[in-house]
């Protein structure tokens, strides 16, 4: 007890600090998300993530490359499809020569090192803007889980080392694991948005890659009905441990800074690997208030991904991870 016992000793300088500090961020913590478009030369600015670009494949194998020098090692690969491949099967993210699965290639070609993971669900390919085919007024689980799976398979087949099924659709995780199985890609790893939220955090993503819900008749006007509910906690457990027993290496929370409660709730039950999705407002967010001088972009940054690490995240996917990186290295 004081004065026997004060705690300040350990705090009298960097150095002393450093020594004890209890969570400490490197770039080992972070997957990179970018978003990959058609075309050559392309490196287009999203106008509502300042300083984040939609990429074309030229460009793709030179930011890999920067990203590996700074120590990131793995890249969670997004794509924005033309509006004349939309349609509501998905059909183009079958496409063995579509834009995915040339981005895997893209990658893995300029470092073959770097892990790549692909995103699973087909809002970026529908003409409704949600993550699955769409009959009278629903979104439809089951169909939806048979093209979910052929579409893991293409991204396994094109070099992919881990597909993200962002959907929230029951069971995919357990179809998918099985074709993947039965196909021969035992080794392909699966990271489940398991405890993915219906957030209003998400619209700058739905500006990269242009895949928000169409307002349009008997077409669901959010995602509600599949994504979590945001006052739901014990739900968020349930939907980890359900992944997990249908074959999931790694679960995720998404987003972060508001869930941190659920990623810490989850971290102690489960015994896989805890991602978190530091999303797309949340980035947005931090940029707009730092540009106006209210706050210190990267005292506030670095205190944010130590947070979310803090809580429980084995694995961080931030739009942040190369400013992070600088700062760190």
């Amino acid at each position: 007890m004081y004065p026997l016992r004060r705690n300040r000793r350990l705090r009298t300088n960097e150095s002393m600090r450093s020594l004890v500090r209890e969570t400490i961020i490197s770039p080992n913590d972070f997957i990179v998300p970018l978003f990959v478009v058609e075309g050559k030369g392309v490196k287009e600015e999203i106008a509502s993530m300042p300083n984040y670009y939609r990429l074309s494949l030229d460009i793709l194998q030179k930011e890999v490359k920067e990203l590996w020098k700074l120590g990131l090692k793995s890249v969670l690969l997004f794509v924005k499809v033309d509006d004349k491949l939309k349609d509501n099967s998905g059909k183009e993210a079958l496409n063995a020569d579509g834009l995915m699965q040339r981005a895997i290639k893209t990658v893995k070609n300029a470092v073959p090192e770097m892990i790549v993971m692909t995103d699973v669900a087909l809002d970026p390919f529908s003409i409704y803007g949600h993550d699955g085919i769409i009959s009278e007024g629903k979104v439809l689980n089951d169909d939806t889980n048979a093209v979910l799976a052929e579409m893991s398979l293409s991204h396994a087949m094109a070099g992919a080392d881990i597909v993200a099924p962002s959907d929230m659709m029951d069971g995919r995780i357990f179809e998918i694991r099985t074709l993947l199985e039965d196909e021969g890609f035992c080794d392909t790893g699966i990271m489940a948005y398991s405890a993915k939220y219906a957030s209003a955090f998400y619209g700058p993503f739905r500006d990269a890659l242009d895949s928000a819900p169409v307002d349009a008749k008997d077409i669901p006007k959010d995602k509600k009905t599949y994504q979590m509910d945001y006052g739901n906690r014990e739900e968020a457990i349930r939907e980890a441990l359900m992944d997990i027993d249908e074959g999931a290496d790694i679960v995720m929370v998404k987003p972060g800074l508001c869930y941190l409660d659920i990623v810490r709730d989850i971290k102690e039950v489960v015994n896989v690997p805890v991602a978190v999705y530091q999303v797309s407002g949340e980035y947005a967010m931090l940029k707009a208030a730092a540009e106006k001088g209210w706050l210190d972009h990267d005292a506030v940054l670095l205190e944010q991904v130590t947070a979310i690490k803090r809580a429980g995240a084995s694995m961080i996917a931030s739009y942040f991870a190369k400013d992070v990186a600088k700062l760190i290295n």
